[in-house]
């Protein structure tokens, strides 16, 4: 695990690209942010970033504002390319996971583990992970047993568009 940077009431520690002064030890192929960030209870930290990305946001516990906006528990905030600040306030003390690079710059569909352009694409990966298929590959020292994947929505799942 990368060494902390910290600052009066947080502790930060960047696993990819660059925050708060530090850069991350490892090597990425395209460019990316990943940062764990700890912030004790009245905390405010305001964070330089780079305007071409966009940003996901995951608080883990506690509770706290993005930008005036509060964040939920197990939910990822998203915020979109343009800003070169984010303001963090933590109302309580608060663990969260800031991930950001720039947008795919096409339609993209998310659903449970799988990423496609359409519906169709995650439908066909949804059979391929249930048929233990190759396209999947293996891990070494696991049984085989798989998690099944869900069933799909009654809806069709629509792309989104970023920019």
């Amino acid at each position: 695990m990368p060494e902390p940077v910290s600052g009066e009431g947080w502790e930060a520690r960047v696993f990819l690209g660059s925050l708060l002064g530090t850069s991350s030890p490892v090597r990425t192929y395209s460019p990316l942010l990943g940062a764990e960030l700890r912030l004790r209870a009245g905390t405010t930290l305001t964070l330089a970033v780079d305007p071409a990305y966009e940003h996901g946001l995951l608080l883990d516990s506690g509770s706290l504002a993005v930008d005036g906006e509060a964040v939920k528990a197990h939910e990822l905030g998203f915020l979109d390319p343009g800003r070169d600040e984010i303001e963090i306030v933590a109302a309580e003390d608060a663990l969260f996971l800031l991930l950001g690079g720039p947008p795919f710059g096409e339609q993209i569909v998310m659903w449970w583990n799988f990423i496609g352009r359409d519906h169709d694409e995650i439908v066909a990966a949804r059979e391929d992970w249930e048929a233990q298929r190759a396209r999947f590959g293996s891990i070494d020292g696991h049984d085989g047993q798989i998690i099944p994947a869900p069933p799909m929505p009654s809806l069709r799942l629509k792309p989104r568009v970023r920019h």
